[in-house]
């Protein structure tokens, strides 16, 4: 058994964090990292951007260079996944029968694509996107005269959706919703994104319940609303649920993710979580969020690493992300509904049908709860400073000076 220190169990991001955190701030004990991907921790968004648009390498997503662990004195077990976590004994079992010690133990394991349990869905063709061989695998699938299905608008399958029609594929996007990203951005927004979509040749099909994805050796379609569209590959994009098992069987509380405070600690004292595994208190207001976003595997990480280090550091911040799709470039902070009322400044089409600058604003209760720059930057930490606070909507619309307040 491993000589006890502080052991990280996530290969990502957020576990990354978490160590570099720890080895920047002085911290010069044990150090452990176990991950099941056999990769050592990179950044994911450009799998569903970047790489798969085939303007980056994936070799350009890893968070240090490969010498950082050894150097860094990190032993790593990259291809051994955690199968069971002792919370009484504070040691960890990997899948080889290898026990680690720990004297504090990090939950990084993340999250996993949503697979809907349909007919065919598990057929040769099929694909979800989380990882780096999943990103080059569909890459070298698409192509022009390939027939791509997308299963659901939200961010994952729309940047699918976009990868796939600039490689000069036939894509189509079916979608439960009446519009894409309704649960997110709301039906306002949800319409942006179908406009940008369909201007860009997507066929998008909402308000469409997919039946069955059709083959007998591999794919050849998906039928959705009484009807079958052909498809030479399909993509499910239809949300993530958090790798909590390990978690649940010791005995930690999970409800969408570990529980865990706002200075990402569990019940047991020894335990944190972070990242997308974890349902962490926010400090703003209390309630509960479960972000599944880069910025956050980022800024937790180096949270649990702080509170580690003695700390009193809490989860204060606003959640953000961003995407890319076509001629659209976003970047979103706060937590909004899509019950929110919602403010637009600035022209979402421009004259030659191309996608405009502008920004939105969420408005709830007279507060601002979110808000969004496209086409525009630069502006981003400004609206992070005005989350938050109270506004009208005629204020919003009121022109520049808004932005500096």
């Amino acid at each position: 058994m491993s000589n006890a220190g502080i052991l990280v169990v996530g290969a990502g991001l957020a576990g990354a964090t978490v160590l570099t955190t720890l080895r920047d701030g002085g911290y010069d004990g044990p150090l452990a990292l176990v991950g099941d991907e056999g990769e050592a921790p990179y950044e994911r968004p450009g799998l569903s951007k970047d790489v798969l648009q085939g303007s980056a390498q994936a070799d350009s997503l890893y968070v240090h260079p490969p010498g950082w662990y050894r150097e860094h004195g990190v032993a790593t077990h990259l291809n051994d996944a955690a199968v069971a976590l002792d919370l009484a004994g504070r040691r960890v079992r990997l899948a080889s029968g290898v026990e680690l010690a720990y004297a504090d133990l990090v939950l990084a394991t993340g999250a996993r694509p949503r697979v809907p349990p349909i007919e065919g869905v598990r057929l040769p063709g099929v694909h979800t996107l989380r990882r780096i061989g999943d990103s080059l695998a569909l890459r070298a699938a698409f192509g022009p005269g390939r027939r791509v299905v997308v299963v659901g608008a939200g961010w994952i399958g729309l940047e699918v959706a976009a990868a796939a029609r600039l490689a000069g594929a036939e894509v189509t996007v079916l979608e439960y919703a009446d519009v894409p990203l309704r649960a997110a951005m709301g039906p306002l927004l949800g319409d942006v994104f179908a406009r940008l979509h369909r201007r860009h040749g997507v066929e998008l099909r909402t308000g469409v319940t997919v039946e069955a994805i059709l083959g007998e050796d591999r794919v050849t379609g998906v039928r959705a609303g009484g009807q079958t569209v052909p498809a030479d590959l399909v993509v499910i994009g239809v949300g993530a649920v958090p790798n909590a098992g390990l978690a649940a069987d010791a005995g930690l509380a999970v409800d969408n993710g570990v529980l865990v405070d706002e200075r990402l600690r569990t019940a047991d004292p020894h335990v944190s979580a972070v990242g997308d595994l974890a349902n962490a208190v926010w400090a703003g207001s209390g309630d509960r969020l479960r972000v599944e976003h880069w910025d956050n595997a980022i800024r937790q990480g180096r949270l649990a690493g702080q509170v580690l280090l003695g700390g009193d550091q809490r989860y204060d911040w606003q959640p953000y992300f961003y995407t890319d799709q076509f001629d659209l470039g976003m970047e979103y902070v706060g937590h909004g509904s899509a019950d929110d009322e919602v403010v637009i400044r600035g022209e979402p089409g421009d004259p030659d049908g191309g996608t405009g600058a502008f920004v939105v604003f969420w408005l709830r209760g007279g507060l601002i709860t979110a808000a969004m720059n496209v086409n525009l930057w630069d502006v981003n930490d400004r609206l992070r400073a005005l989350v938050g606070r109270e506004a009208t909507p005629d204020r919003l619309l009121a022109g520049p000076p808004v932005l500096g307040d």
